[in-house]
């Protein structure tokens, strides 16, 4: 089980998967919303810094570079395991679009942040 190393993740892996040993990875931390870190949600759009950081934060694209050097990580030492990941909204997405091979519009699009399809956990297939 990995998780984010930002403490609403660890919390809520220890809830969900108490008995499970946890290995915590900056990686998988949510994006550097900068400036905006702390405000109203509604001032984070994420659409609108897939390219663009966040002022004195980071983009999408950069989110999408981490969870690449993580998933090169699982590839290297988790080769054909399945593994746990209690992360946030852009790993997440970055997820989907390096697994799916979608853009981030589509993403951001399809999030089920917005379109009320919650599930307990989604599946992600690491190819080479």
């Amino acid at each position: 089980m990995f998780t984010s190393d930002l403490k609403r993740a660890i919390e809520s892996s220890n809830i969900a998967f108490p008995s499970i040993e946890k290995i915590t990875d900056n990686r998988l931390r949510e994006c550097n919303y900068g400036e905006l870190d702390g405000m109203h949600k509604s001032l984070v759009v994420y659409e609108e810094h897939i390219d663009n950081p966040f002022p004195n934060g980071e983009g999408l694209k950069e989110v999408e570079i981490r969870i690449t050097s993580f998933i090169n990580y699982l590839k290297e030492n988790y080769d054909n395991k399945t593994v746990g990941i209690v992360a946030h909204r852009a790993p997440q997405l970055a997820l989907e679009v390096i697994t799916k091979g979608i853009s981030w519009e589509e993403a951001n699009k399809n999030d089920w942040r917005k379109t009320g399809d919650w599930q307990p956990g989604w599946e992600y297939i690491i190819k080479d």
